[in-house]
C-alpha cells in the first residue's frame, strides 16, 4: 500500500503537546535536548504547561516555536485560573493549543466556547492548533466526518491557512496505543480538505492537516506518506527522544 506525495506546498508542522507532564528539571531536560535536533525541514511547536512557558519561551533555540495549551474566551479579568490571550503574546509565545479532546471531554468545552476561543486569540496574533475528532462510538456508527464537520462548522469563517492549523484527534487512539491505519488516517484526512473545499478551494488546498493519534517513531514514516498528512501532533512521544524521529520522518517525507 502507497501513496503519491502530492501536497500542494504544504510545508510540514509538527507539534509536541506536553500536556500535564514535567518538572522544572525535566523542563530544562526536554528543553536541552530539543535544542539540540534538527528540525530542517519541518516547523515544530512544542505546548509545555502554562507555568512554565516563560522558561521555555526564554531557553528553547529559535526555530522551535511555544504553544500554550489553551486561552480564555477573552482577554484579562476575572477568570480566576485562566491564562489569556495577551498574557501568552506577552511571554512570546506564536501559538496556542485549541479543542483539544481532554478540554472538550473533561474540561466540558463546546464547539461555541471554542469559536469564541479561536476569535480571540487569533484576533490578538495568536497562531492556533485546533483540534476535531471523533469518538470510538462515533467511528463505529459511521459518524467520523459529521462530527468533524459539527467541530469546524461554528468556525469555518475564522479558517485561514496561514493561522491556523487543523489537528485531527480520532479521541480513540490518544493515548491508547492504538493509531489508525495509514488508509484511515489518509482517508478521514481527505474528507476533511474536500468539507473545506466547500468553505475556500484555496484555502482547503493550502490548509494543514495534522494527525494526532498515538504518533510516534515506528509509525510516523507511513503516516508521512499519505498526501493529505501534512504534520502530527504528538503527545506522550513528544516528551521522549523519539520525537526527533517523527519530525525527521514527516520532513524527510515531505521534501
Amino acid at each position: 500500500f502507497f501513496f503519491i506525495n502530492f501536497t500542494m506546498g504544504r510545508s510540514p508542522i509538527v507539534g509536541g503537546n506536553w500536556k500535564c507532564n514535567l518538572d522544572k528539571a525535566g523542563v530544562e531536560a526536554l528543553v536541552k535536548s530539543l535544542n539540540g535536533m534538527d528540525v530542517a525541514g519541518c516547523e515544530v511547536v512544542i505546548a509545555p504547561v502554562s507555568m512554565h512557558l516563560d522558561k521555555v519561551c526564554s531557553s528553547i533555540k529559535g526555530d522551535i516555536m511555544v504553544a500554550a495549551q489553551n486561552c480564555n474566551v477573552a482577554g484579562a479579568g476575572a477568570f480566576t485560573g485562566e491564562i489569556s490571550s495577551e498574557q501568552i503574546v506577552d511571554i512570546g509565545c506564536k501559538w496556542v493549543v485549541l479543542g483539544h479532546s481532554e478540554r472538550r471531554a473533561i474540561f466540558g468545552e463546546t464547539n461555541e466556547m471554542l469559536a469564541k476561543k479561536l476569535a480571540y486569540a487569533l484576533s490578538k496574533g495568536l497562531k492556533v492548533l485546533y483540534c476535531i475528532g471523533e469518538s470510538l462510538a462515533e467511528r463505529e456508527a459511521g459518524k467520523t466526518l459529521e462530527v468533524c464537520k459539527s467541530q469546524l462548522d461554528p468556525v469555518k469563517d475564522l479558517l485561514d491557512a496561514a493561522t491556523v492549523v487543523i489537528a485531527y484527534e480520532p479521541i480513540w487512539a490518544i493515548g491508547t496505543g492504538v493509531t489508525a491505519s495509514p488508509e484511515q488516517a489518509q482517508e478521514t484526512h481527505k474528507q476533511i480538505r474536500e468539507y473545506l473545499a466547500t468553505i475556500s478551494a484555496p484555502m482547503a488546498e493550502a490548509m494543514r492537516i495534522q494527525y494526532g493519534g498515538s504518533a510516534n517513531a515506528a509509525n510516523a514514516p507511513t503516516l508521512s506518506a499519505c498526501p493529505d498528512i501534512d504534520g502530527f501532533l504528538v503527545g506522550g512521544a513528544s516528551l521522549k527522544p523519539e520525537f526527533a524521529d517523527i519530525v525527521k520522518a514527516i520532513a524527510a517525507a515531505k521534501k
